[in-house]
């Protein structure tokens, strides 16, 4: 399995539970993860990312190998699925729901996840079909067959373990 990270997943374990100073070793489990085709992003996340000016922005543009092109003609086409379909539902949404989500890297996200055999999006958004205000990924995905999980289930099914270095 393939786990492509959401941004809100680096963001919120940078500035909450795995600060890259206190638990260096979630970032090195990311790496190593890339290294043996287990996770990766999109160049549309490391793009958010980068306009960071912090610890996180600077990591990112350390390792530009984990964020794969989005340009390949099959993400193209699933990104244009992906746009229709949240177009569909546009007269459900708040005004505005449909361009914010098309403008950032979500729609991406789920484009590549689509189009990556045996792939699923790590997010901390959750699936909630009453939700009107704005898109959110598991709510999108759903229609596609895209499995959505969070950190905490990739670390488990991975078998991640962090240890003490002292």
């Amino acid at each position: 399995m393939i786990y492509l990270l959401d941004s809100n997943t680096l963001i919120e374990a940078k500035n909450r539970y795995y600060s890259m100073t206190v638990c260096p070793g979630y970032w090195a489990w990311i790496l190593r993860s890339h290294g043996n085709g287990v996770v990766a992003s999109i160049e549309t996340v490391g793009d958010e990312l980068k306009r960071g000016n912090d610890d996180l922005a600077a990591w990112v543009k350390q390792h530009d190998d984990l964020f794969w092109e989005v340009s390949d003609d099959a993400t193209q086409v699933a990104f244009a699925q992906v746009a229709a379909h949240v177009a569909s539902l546009a007269s459900q949404m708040k005004a505005g729901a449909v361009d914010e989500f098309l403008a950032g890297a979500d729609p991406w996200l789920i484009a590549k996840a689509m189009t990556t055999p045996y792939c699923a999006l790590v997010t901390h958004e959750q699936h909630n079909p009453q939700l009107k205000r704005k898109f959110s990924i598991p709510n999108v995905c759903e229609p596609f067959g895209v499995k959505c999980l969070d950190t905490f289930q990739v670390l488990g099914v991975t078998g991640a373990s962090f240890g003490l270095l002292n």
